[in-house]
């Protein structure tokens, strides 16, 4: 069954991407569709999407190069929340 976090991931990407379908491991960086102010977004939809707190540890590029890697990152925190 596929995680809702990878659901939700996906529907925004399409939102900006609506004419290409990307797969769940490839690298939206490597794809050009990212630029920085792009970055800034997908970080501020991951935070508020997901009621989360990225830290300055978590701004690692390679936690935002696909879908699969923003799931583990979301899946990450939001486990490290329910335990805290």
């Amino acid at each position: 069954m596929e995680s809702t976090i990878k659901t939700t991931v996906r529907a925004f990407l399409a939102r900006f991407f609506s004419n290409i379908e990307i797969e769940d491991d490839q690298d939206i960086f490597d794809l050009g569709f990212v630029n920085s102010l792009f970055a800034m977004q997908l970080v501020l939809f991951v935070e508020k999407e997901f009621d989360t707190k990225i830290e300055d540890d978590d701004l690692n590029i390679d936690n935002f190069r696909s879908i699969n890697a923003i799931t583990e990152l979301v899946e990450r925190k939001t486990s490290t929340q329910t335990m805290a």
